[in-house]
């Protein structure tokens, strides 16, 4: 065993590789497998306490998973992001964590959360898997290919509305994985943006698909895929289906909302420069917060009263 390997496992310095592995984990991204939440709101069951606890775990499993896949991602990225300014710092890149520990938390969080997902629900565990698979694609393949690559970052979250739907057995509507997509979608061309405003000649160096956008062709993307995110939504809220079901035509107030939230995003990306990292925003965004809690508040009150 070389010296550095001796280091790493003596107690003082596991306390430390330990601390690195929590922040190459990416907690604070945990807030994304929230959307998981969206098919026990959306099917009225939010007050059983099963699906409720079904949800939690499901919740707890996909952020486990997710923070392997934060890791795997890591380790194909490490050159990369050591040219850029901020991603340099990260755990792995700084090259503070070290490689074989980080290769045992990242499989640890998988033989746990993998085959757990699967005692869950059946169903759950595919659309586990398939998020893994997804992820692992688009680490070594799919971010390699012009709009392929936000098209794969928007599925992730969809993987993730429908394992909530699978895990509590209820079925979830094609408007709400419409609109999750292009949400989704809306927010993966922001990030493409920004990290090619801010990189500038640099960007080509830390990610190459950067070098087939421009800001322009992003803002051109950025625009449909607003309005039909928009539009998707008012449709959902005026759907027979959706009438039927929640016995209200009521939805369709919620809208402002979502126009709010979207507007509020493109305020924060072409006048404060921000977006790089949307879940950063999203913490630290007190009106998009505000916004999104009056949303869920407008929403709850209207297909539960």
């Amino acid at each position: 065993m070389d010296e550095q390997s001796i280091r790493l496992f003596s107690s003082s310095t596991w306390g430390q590789q330990l601390s690195l592995l929590v922040q190459a984990m990416r907690p604070y991204q945990w807030v994304k497998n929230l959307v998981l939440f969206a098919g026990l709101l959306f099917s009225q069951r939010l007050f059983h306490l099963t699906d409720l606890l079904l949800s939690f775990s499901a919740f707890v499993l996909f952020c486990l998973l997710s923070s392997a896949v934060y890791i795997c991602n890591d380790f194909f990225d490490v050159q990369a992001d050591r040219e850029h300014p901020s991603k340099r710092f990260r755990p792995l890149a700084s090259g503070k964590l070290h490689p074989r520990f980080a290769l045992i938390g990242l499989l640890l969080l998988l033989l746990v959360s993998l085959p757990s997902a699967f005692l869950l629900r059946t169903g759950f565990g595919l659309v586990a898997l398939g998020y893994v698979l997804l992820n692992l694609l688009y680490s070594r393949w799919l971010k390699q290919m012009v709009i392929v690559d936000v098209m794969a970052i928007a599925t992730g979250f969809v993987l993730r509305a429908m394992a909530g739907a699978v895990v509590i057995e209820v079925e979830i509507s094609l408007w709400l994985i419409l609109c999750t997509f292009l949400l989704a979608l809306f927010l993966a061309c922001n990030k493409r943006r920004q990290e090619l405003v801010h990189l500038r000649q640099e960007a080509r160096n830390h990610r190459q698909i950067l070098e087939e956008y421009s800001p322009y062709f992003l803002d051109l993307m950025i625009n449909v895929v607003t309005a039909s995110t928009v539009i998707a939504y008012a449709l959902y809220t005026m759907d027979q289906e959706t009438i039927q079901k929640f016995q209200t035509d009521r939805l369709i107030i919620t809208t402002p909302f979502v126009m709010y939230g979207i507007f509020r995003y493109l305020y924060l990306v072409h006048k404060r420069g921000e977006g790089e990292n949307p879940t950063r925003l999203l913490l630290t965004d007190r009106p998009l917060q505000i916004n999104l809690l009056l949303w869920i508040l407008a929403v709850g009150i209207i297909i539960y009263a």
